[in-house]
């Protein structure tokens, strides 16, 4: 599936390709807690240690040419799956081997966080986000699955043009939807998209995600005069998802995406946190929850997760194995746990 060419290319940015279509990453701020330098906003919103996450992807393919992608459009694309199919086994622990081989050299390091770094010998999490589109993965519900009998957390992002794949994926701890803008002519300006139905396959994601029980988020990337506009009809697509959570993060202005914009398309935080609150004056089943200045990320939360006044963005991940476990129906409010701000 994955030409040799691609993948020596990938392996200059170092990513470690898995098999025929997955691949490994070791994200910025997992770096970032080992040197002692903290983590990312999934530690503060929901309770994600940096040092202890996997990033990687089940599928280097997608559905989109998203013009803020970080990723070079040499990488392909694809709207069915085309050549061999990998093992969920083989991809779990190859993956695992490469994310540790790619960390040895941390261990050397003058100053590092030592407690991180053996922390990050025991991958706790991982991010179903590198590049490409995991869902598209056919077997994905079954590498989700050895996930989660190690005890490993799952955060799977969808670009939401596969609504099959969504409505039938089991179980993951929190699931991501990506909607970059809001309506039909900008989306395909800005995504790309290499389906002709692109938004009608949006809308069906939506719906398909609001049946889901367990947790849910819906994520906006924000690129200053491009797609930060019409908040109504932002708020109207994320109450027919019914998230539990919405993330509105600022583009960066970083890797291939800066060929195709300018860093001036890069909105600064305050500019993100006005923009959230313009398309939360038409949620009025959210309250803004939290932010992270330096990803310039701003969580909005239904306001049931607001207890006592207190929020209850963190999961509870011992609770979310043990429901696993038992084989019970694992519910948003099942797993929750009280945040720290």
């Amino acid at each position: 599936m994955l030409e040799e060419w691609i993948k020596k290319k990938l392996e200059k940015q170092q990513y470690r390709v898995i098999g025929n279509h997955s691949a490994v990453k070791i994200c910025g701020w997992t770096k970032n807690m080992i040197r002692g330098k903290g983590g990312c906003y999934k530690l503060k919103f929901y309770g994600i240690i940096s040092s202890q996450c996997m990033q990687m992807t089940t599928s280097l393919s997608c559905a989109n040419r998203c013009k803020f992608c970080w990723r070079d459009y040499k990488d392909p694309v694809s709207k069915e799956w085309k050549g061999f199919i990998d093992e969920p086994s083989f991809i779990f622990e190859e993956s695992l081997k490469q994310h540790h081989k790619l960390l040895t050299g941390f261990g050397g390091l003058k100053n590092p966080n030592k407690i991180q770094y053996l922390k990050s010998k025991e991958v706790k999490h991982v991010a179903l986000s590198l590049t490409g589109e995991p869902i598209f993965y056919p077997k994905i519900n079954e590498i989700v699955e050895i996930f989660h009998k190690n005890k490993i957390s799952t955060f799977l992002v969808t670009n939401a043009q596969y609504p099959d794949q969504i409505k039938n994926l089991k179980l993951v701890t929190q699931l991501y939807l990506s909607i970059d803008a809001p309506n039909k002519t900008l989306l395909k300006k800005i995504d790309l998209p290499i389906f002709d139905d692109y938004w009608e396959r949006m809308n069906k994601s939506l719906e398909y995600l609001s049946q889901k029980k367990y947790r849910k988020c819906i994520r906006l990337t924000a690129v200053k005069d491009f797609n930060m506009e019409n908040p109504l009809s932002y708020a109207k697509l994320i109450k027919k998802g019914n998230p539990d959570f919405v993330e509105i993060k600022s583009y960066m202005h970083v890797g291939a995406s800066r060929k195709r914009l300018k860093r001036e398309n890069m909105p600064s935080h305050k500019e993100v946190l006005d923009f959230s609150y313009s398309i939360l004056k038409h949620l009025p089943d959210y309250d803004f929850c939290s932010e992270f200045e330096p990803s310039r990320v701003v969580l909005l939360a239904k306001k049931s997760l607001k207890i006592n006044g207190e929020w209850y963005t963190w999961i509870d991940f011992d609770k979310f194995f043990n429901l696993i476990k038992k084989n019970l129906d694992v519910k948003t409010e099942d797993y929750i746990k009280k945040s720290p701000f």
